[in-house]
């Protein structure tokens, strides 16, 4: 579903059916975090989504404030393979086991 800032993202959802305007990020939602359409516009997870749709792969969202945004709220994810149990140091590559990286070619 498309979320407020026009991007296209698997765990937004609106409900607008007769007149309703309940909408919701269903990814914060089950980290108990509050949402609000503000965080969709830096979200890094329709990008990561877009990127890598690998089944193991599991994102961990968390809202952090920096001095570098002017203290706005962003959300920050990480990621965890739940195949090789590891850490996904890079969320939109994955962790190369799943779907190796392919060498350049030359």
């Amino acid at each position: 579903m498309r979320t407020p800032s026009g991007i296209e993202c698997t765990y937004f959802y609106g409900d607008y059916f007769r007149g309703r305007n309940h909408e919701e990020c269903r990814l914060l939602m089950k980290s108990s975090l509050k949402w609000v359409p503000e965080l969709c516009r830096t979200c890094p997870v329709p990008s990561i989504t877009r990127a890598n749709a690998c089944q193991y792969m599991v994102l961990s969202p968390s809202i952090k404030r920096s001095a570098v945004t002017l203290f706005k709220p962003r959300v920050i994810v990480t990621a965890f393979c739940e195949k090789t149990l590891r850490k996904v140091a890079e969320p939109h590559i994955g962790c190369g086991e799943c779907h190796p990286i392919m060498p350049s070619l030359k």
